[in-house]
């Protein structure tokens, strides 16, 4: 990996946090029901990096609205307020090793829609 290279490690907000976890940051609009923020151990919410409320309804995790998810998501961190909370989460990632965390427990194809916005 380059000095100008970063790694980014998923992980499910539900997993066990681990030492080797590094700094911790949930990107989802909504807090994972039934987790304490205490076992959670999230340093940073960025729920402005997630899918808005209005297009994650719409999508409803169907695989066959997954690339025209896609170029609405992409949009949306194309706004102003995207370009903002991206550069947020690639400031966190410059500074530290990282973790993003999603809460959703499926395979969702939206973790890696923007994993690399910020190189």
């Amino acid at each position: 990996m380059s000095k100008h290279e970063h790694r980014v490690e998923l992980k499910r907000a539900y997993e066990e946090a681990d030492a080797n976890d590094g700094t911790r940051v949930l990107v989802d609009r909504l807090w994972p029901r039934g987790l304490s923020k205490e076992r959670a151990r999230v340093d940073a919410w960025l729920k402005e990096v997630a899918p808005s409320d209005e297009l994650r309804r719409w999508f409803g995790h169907d695989p066959d609205k997954f690339a025209e998810f896609r170029k609405r998501y992409e949009a949306e961190l194309a706004s102003e307020s995207g370009k903002e909370a991206m550069a947020k989460l690639g400031e966190l990632v410059k500074r530290v090793a990282k973790r993003a965390r999603w809460s959703d427990g499926r395979q969702s194809p939206r973790r890696t829609v923007r994993s690399n916005a910020w190189s």
